[in-house]
This record gives structure tokens, C-alpha cells and sequence, in this order.
């Protein structure tokens, strides 16, 4: 027999389904929360941005969320919640290798990518521990009288008279919650395939990669390595272990993102248009590939997998887009709606911004009519966005064969990014994410991909530098912070706008 009638069921705990339970908890909603695992429990999607603590602190003040606007910042995240597992990410950081030979450089850092995201620690952004960080959402969301059930199972659903009648499981025990939408927010296309009749494409996407990852004890810290070698790094705008540290590779890139408790989390994405590796197990896979980077290898040369998860974990092809991201009486979040690869850190602010737009729809005073309109124009933003997303992440793995071309189809990203960052300090919250729809971007990132991809199958180093003063020129107008600078030898201080 079914009890009380909430508003919303939100099927997912993470970071996602946690503060968008407390955003429409905070605008007047009943909400239920179930979550098939116990808290606190591995996840990733773990690498911050300044688009990201935004959008936090936006969250913090529209809804009085305060705890949000301290966990934007590493400053105040220490200051307020040292338990709370994160790390240092002051910017982005890149290093190409070649199979079996030691990584080299210069005095001109032509074999370094080092781009600035905040000014100094106390304003940097995070890398998230997401077992501590879920957890502490989930405990917010209780403190503010959202009902959350864990090792709860959803069995079945049945929509009658325009109300959800869910038969849960929790805890062994069987329980029918009546509701009046639910929100997928499961970070997986599986239960909306389940129960809403979906499918999964990702015949649109140019980026094809799979991942092996997990979390690591006693890796070895790069700098340090670098110093030992005698690496030139008294320039560098910060430390590449507080960073998103990417290591460049054949076979597509490694993670390292390194947490405040000494564990790091690292992972092999893998190009699957250059190589792929049928039948071998993650274990397999990560020691071939590894053993192959000599430098890559001594970070990991006496390191250990970590408690949890415990093992290395495999992904499938990472790249997905559902069809239909609402329907009658229910909606997916953007996590779960699709997904391209790690490059560029966008999960997180690209998830929020999600949140922000669906949460902005619902209202007390909002009438269905006006829903459907509203949920198909996030839909086609949603679909935009993620394409868009695919091509600043293509092109960069198109180019990987020629470094500086690389270095340059990485800044069509920051140029997107900063040009969404400034629009935002402005006031103006833009349409899309990144500024997908804004048609001079979007132009300009379709424009140099074809070139990139053309370029591609005919690897030509004089074609690669005529193409970068190319990309060079065409994101001048945009350019703001001094990208493609040749005084910067690589070496990015200034590309943070100031958030206040």
C-alpha cells in the first residue's frame, strides 16, 4: 500500500542525485533518495574545474546551501572540512612519451603542458575523493529532511492517473513509494533502458576510447622524478602532482590525480581507433602498457593497489548518448544521459550545469504544459553540448602523433571554457555548456577538427605547423588569457578569470 506521495524519487546518491534532492528540497519539494549500495562507496569522476565551483557557489547562495560554496575552493574546503578527502588541482598539466624511451625535454619546455586554472592554492579547484564527498552530500541532504534510503533496489514501476508507484526493496524488506517524477540519477544508461524503454548510441561520437583505472598507495610523485633528472622546473606555475596530470601516450593517455591522503587515482585511457586489446585482462592491459613508458613505470615501480576498490577496473567503449533523456513524469540526469571520455575534466561542471538547467524548470508554480517544451529544449542543448564536448576531446586525440599540434587543439578547449567562465562573471549564464551554441566557437572547434582529422591520416609535421599558427590566428579574437603565447614556452600562469 502506497504512503506518502513525493514529488520527486531520485534513483542515484552520488554527487548529482544528492545536491539536486536538496536543490528542489530547498524550492518546496518532497524527495526521496534510493541508492542500491551503502555509503561510503568508490566512485570516479573525480577532476573539478573553475566552471564547476561556479556553479557551486551559485547552488550555495540561490538555496542556501552554504557548505557548497566552502567545497568550491580548496582554501575553504581545508578550513572547513579537513575530513573530507580531496586534493590540490591547480591546473592542467601535460607530458608526451614514447615506448621505451625515458621522457625528455628542454629549457623551452617543448615537451611540457602546464596550464594555470586558479592563481594560488587557497583558490584552486579539487580533486574530489568521491567515497568521502558523496558520502558528506548524502549527509547534508538528510540534515535538510530529504529522505534517503541506502541498499535500496528499485523492482518495479507502474505509472497510473500521472503518479509513479515504485516497489523498492530496502534492506530486504519491500516498500511502494508513490511519487510524481522520477530523476534518474544513476550515472548508468541501465535503469532507464530498464524501466523507461531508452536505447544507448554511440555511433555519433569521433572520440572511441575505454578505460582501465583504480586508486593506487606509494606512487611515486612526478616532480619528483623530474627534479631528479634535472628537469628544468623552476618556471612552472605550480606543481604537476597538484594538477590534472596527463601523461601522453601511443596508446592514448594515462590519469594521475593525486589526493590529499597520499592515495592517487590513475588510470590508461585508451585510444580504441590505434589499439585494442581483445581478450586481455585489466591487469594485462595496464602492466603491457605501463611496462612500455619508462618513466610512467617508475612512478608506479613499487606502488600498490589501494583497499578500495582493490582491483583495476575495465571499462567498455566510454562514449554513449541516450535517446530520450525525459518522457512522461520522468527525466535523466546529464551524467546519466551520456558520457564522452575523462579529457578536459568536464564531467563534473558538465553534470551541474544539468542540474542547474532541470532544477530551474520546476517550480511550485510551474503547470505540466509547461514541462514538456522545457525538458525537449535541455534535451537538444544536452545532445549539442556532448557533441560538442566529443570534438575538443577528437581533436586532441587526433593529434597526439605531433606534440605541439596537440598542445594547440588543447587550447580549443580552454578557449570555450574561459569564453563560458567570463560570460558567467558577467551575469549572463550561457545557453550551453561550454558554449556548444555559440556560433564563432562552435565554428571554430568544427572548423579545426575537420583539419585535424584530415591531417591525421596523412601525418605531415609542415602541414601540423602551418595548421597550429592556423588555430593560432582563428582563436585570437577569443583569446583573453594569452594562449599560444611563444614568450609562454608552455608555461600557462593567467588563464583563471578571478571569481569572486
Amino acid at each position: 500500500m502506497a504512503g506518502k506521495i513525493y514529488d520527486f524519487l531520485i534513483v542515484g546518491s552520488g554527487f548529482a542525485g544528492s545536491i539536486t534532492a536538496m536543490v528542489l528540497k530547498k524550492k518546496g519539494f518532497g524527495v526521496c533518495v534510493v541508492e542500491r549500495e551503502i555509503h561510503p562507496r568508490f566512485s570516479v569522476g573525480e577532476s573539478s574545474t573553475p566552471i564547476a565551483d561556479m556553479i557551486l557557489r551559485d547552488f550555495s547562495e540561490q538555496y542556501d546551501l552554504p557548505f557548497l560554496k566552502k567545497l568550491s575552493r580548496y582554501g575553504t574546503w581545508q578550513k572547513h572540512y579537513p575530513e573530507v578527502v580531496c586534493g590540490l588541482k591547480r591546473g592542467f598539466s601535460y607530458y608526451p612519451h614514447k615506448a621505451g624511451e625515458q621522457f625528455m625535454s628542454d629549457s623551452n619546455h617543448n615537451n611540457e603542458l602546464l596550464i594555470a586554472a586558479s592563481e594560488n592554492d587557497e583558490n584552486s579547484d579539487t580533486n574530489w575523493l568521491r567515497s568521502d564527498v558523496d558520502h558528506f552530500l548524502v549527509k547534508e541532504a538528510r540534515k535538510l529532511g530529504v529522505r534517503i534510503e541506502e541498499n535500496a533496489t528499485v523492482k518495479k514501476l507502474q505509472r497510473t492517473d500521472h503518479l509513479w508507484l515504485a516497489r523498492i526493496n530496502i534492506g530486504g524488506q519491500e516498500e511502494t513509494i508513490s511519487c510524481n517524477w522520477i530523476i534518474d540519477a544513476t550515472g548508468s544508461s541501465f535503469f532507464s533502458e530498464t524501466f523507461f524503454g531508452t536505447s544507448t548510441d554511440s555511433s555519433r561520437f569521433e572520440t572511441n576510447s575505454e578505460a582501465v583505472f583504480s586508486h593506487f598507495v606509494q606512487t611515486r610523485r612526478w616532480l619528483d622524478y623530474l627534479t631528479e633528472r634535472q628537469f628544468s622546473t623552476d618556471d612552472y606555475p605550480y606543481n604537476p602532482d597538484h594538477s590534472a596530470l596527463h601523461q601522453i601516450i601511443d596508446e592514448g593517455w594515462v590519469w594521475l590525480l593525486r589526493f590529499n591522503n597520499e592515495l592517487l587515482s590513475a588510470g590508461i585511457v585508451i585510444d580504441l581507433d590505434s589499439v585494442e586489446f581483445r581478450q586481455k585482462s585489466s591487469a594485462q592491459i595496464w602492466e603491457e602498457v605501463i611496462g612500455k613508458y619508462p618513466s610512467v613505470y617508475k612512478l608506479f615501480q613499487d606502488s600498490s593497489l589501494a583497499r578500495v576498490p582493490g582491483k583495476l577496473i575495465k571499462t567498455g567503449r566510454l562514449q554513449r548518448m541516450l535517446d530520450h533523456t525525459y518522457g512522461d513524469g520522468w527525466l535523466t540526469l546529464h551524467h546519466t544521459s551520456g558520457f564522452v571520455d575523462p579529457l578536459h575534466s568536464t564531467g563534473i561542471a558538465f553534470t551541474l550545469s544539468g542540474i542547474e538547467k532541470t532544477t530551474r524548470i520546476f517550480d511550485k508554480t510551474t503547470t505540466d504544459s509547461q514541462l514538456p517544451d522545457a525538458l525537449a529544449k535541455i534535451q537538444d542543448e544536452f545532445k549539442k553540448e556532448l557533441l560538442f564536448i566529443d570534438k575538443l576531446v577528437a581533436s586532441c586525440y587526433k593529434s597526439r602523433w605531433y606534440f605541439p599540434l596537440f598542445t594547440a587543439a588543447v587550447m580549443l578547449y580552454f578557449i570555450a571554457s574561459v569564453r563560458y567562465e567570463q560570460s558567467r562573471l558577467k551575469g549572463k549564464i550561457p545557453d550551453t555548456f561550454l558554449c556548444a551554441a555559440d556560433k564563432e566557437i562552435h565554428s571554430l572547434v568544427e572548423d579545426i577538427y575537420c583539419e585535424i582529422k584530415i591531417l591525421d591520416n596523412n601525418r605531415d609535421e609542415v602541414k601540423a605547423k602551418s595548421l597550429i599558427q592556423k588555430i593560432k590566428k582563428r582563436i585570437e579574437p577569443h583569446n583573453s588569457v594569452g594562449l599560444m603565447d611563444q614568450k609562454a614556452k608552455n608555461m600557462y600562469r593567467h588563464t583563471a578569470v578571478e571569481i569572486l
